[in-house]
């Protein structure tokens, strides 16, 4: 009995050791590796660089004041439209007081000057009737009886404008402040009460509005250095507003410029584009936006995802599948990539699988 429980126990242990060594070779076998696939595919690819920047009017005016003084009264809000020589503004003028008070010494000497030539015109009228003095002597005391009358309207016109901003004779208010252009008010920095300063060649004076054509908008953005050259004055950019969703405008290229800008240690380059409006579309000024601009593109080509490109010495490859997880290398021949997609000239064909490589 003792014999038979011996055996049992040394078939059992050599039954377990058995069992052990067959888990442990299986655990040690490599499980074969399967590598998943894709096919090529046809689709458009486009290369392109996006130049960001801001949306702004061809024509924008800052009008200005011919005279100082303060801001009397404003005629405009901003968004209304105006037309060329449209009231904007009145200017109070506050006269210098050294300018008031020689005007007013001058009219004073130009009116005394008058009624000393009226009085000696009188007096030799009478004498040119009664045949005392001849035509010849008359006639000085009228030419100078005339000097002094352009004298004294002189005088009086010069008072008024420097305390009114009024030219009497001409009629012209210098102290209003007109529209040069038709288009949209689209800024006033100054409010009622406000001084200004006038314009002229040594001071470019106080901007009382600024008005714009909305018409004709320009898109100008930068653009870096590596993409400028590939660039050309007539291209199409897509025009993308972040204030406007859902909608892409057309705009053309039409400056280039000829000279970069270090901006946070890049080269930028200076782009403009005329923006396509349509009858109905209203961009306000100052708008950020993007705009893409294409380099180059294919339309319905061979391509290949580019994570699936391999690299042996810089020359791109792929690893075809031959046999269900049989692989074969071949050498591609590439042409426009957008980064994600690349196109395939030669080497594969729409219906081989690819081998797709974890990196």
């Amino acid at each position: 009995m003792k014999r038979i429980i011996s055996i049992v126990i040394a078939i059992f242990f050599l039954v377990l050791f058995i069992g052990t060594m067959v888990f442990l070779y299986n655990k040690s076998q490599a499980v074969p590796e399967v590598y998943a696939t894709e096919k090529p595919a046809i689709v458009n690819i486009i290369k392109k660089t996006v130049a960001t920047g801001s949306v702004s009017p061809r024509k924008e005016i800052a009008v200005k004041s011919q005279v100082s003084g303060v801001v009397d009264q404003l005629m405009v809000e901003p968004g209304d439209y105006v037309k060329a020589g449209q009231l904007i503004a009145r200017i109070r003028i506050i006269p210098n007081m050294v300018n008031l008070n020689n005007a007013e010494s001058n009219l004073n000497k130009a009116r005394i000057s008058y009624e000393e030539a009226k009085r000696e015109y009188d007096r030799n009228e009478q004498l040119h009737k009664e045949k005392l003095i001849s035509d010849y002597e008359f006639n000085q005391f009228a030419v100078v009886l005339k000097r002094s009358k352009e004298e004294l309207d002189a005088a009086e016109n010069n008072l008024q404008l420097i305390k009114e901003g009024v030219a009497r004779k001409s009629g012209q208010a210098s102290n209003l402040v007109k529209s040069t252009v038709d288009g949209m008010v689209l800024d006033i920095p100054v409010k009622q009460g406000s001084f200004v300063i006038e314009s002229n060649t040594f001071n470019e004076g106080t901007t009382i509005a600024s008005v714009a054509d909305m018409s004709e908008m320009l898109f100008v953005g930068k653009i870096d250095e590596s993409e400028v050259e590939k660039l050309q004055i007539g291209m199409e950019l897509n025009l993308y507003i972040g204030a406007v969703e859902d909608k892409t405008y057309k705009a053309k290229l039409e400056f280039i410029s000829p000279k970069g800008v270090e901006d946070q240690g890049t080269v930028q380059f200076e782009v403009k584009a005329a923006v396509m409006l349509g009858k109905d579309d209203f961009i306000r000024a100052g708008y950020s936006a993007n705009a893409d601009i294409v380099l180059d593109k294919r339309d319905s080509v061979l391509a290949i995802k580019e994570s699936l490109l391999q690299f042996d010495n810089g020359n791109p490859f792929v690893e075809v599948e031959t046999q269900p997880q049989r692989f074969e290398k071949r050498a591609l021949k590439l042409g426009l990539s957008d980064g994600l997609w690349v196109e395939v000239l030669s080497g594969i064909t729409a219906n081989d699988n690819i081998k797709v490589v974890l990196k």
